[in-house]
């Protein structure tokens, strides 16, 4: 299999919840590599443009109010097949209906507020680790 990047934010509600490095811990117990790694607090048009995909759905401002209230943690990780496998360490959206001992089910309490951001495709990973760090802050 072809190593691959993939972004990983660990949410407003995992950081509130001091869990950020129980989950950075999980994923280098999983092969992950960090390559990048910052805590930020998302501005509006920084996750409005992050998240334009969801512009037109009904959740978008309360998504966005979501992400602005308080800390992040940004990581590219890298990995052998790093986009399903993170897909699968994290679980489904819904910690009601992820997998138990994944990190949503373990950390998040609702689709809303569900611990961690992932990349849905190899592609979107290189797209959103480069929307928060420049090439040359990569390992």
């Amino acid at each position: 299999m072809a190593i691959q990047r993939t972004l990983c934010i660990i949410k407003p509600d995992g950081v509130e919840k001091r869990k950020q490095g129980a989950i950075l811990q999980r994923l280098l117990d999983e092969g992950f590599r960090v390559l990048a790694m910052r805590q930020l607090t998302i501005g509006r048009k920084q996750a409005e443009g992050f998240y334009a995909v969801h512009r037109e759905r009904g959740f978008f401002g309360e998504l966005i109010e979501f992400m602005t209230r308080g800390p992040s943690v940004v990581v590219a990780l890298e990995r052998e097949n790093a986009v399903a496998h993170y897909r699968e360490v994290i679980g489904a959206t819904d910690p009601a209906k992820a997998a138990e001992g994944t990190i949503r089910k373990l950390y998040g309490a609702n689709v809303g507020e569900n611990a961690v951001h992932g990349s849905d495709s190899e592609e979107n990973g290189r797209i959103e680790i480069a929307y928060f760090f420049a090439g040359h802050e990569l390992l």
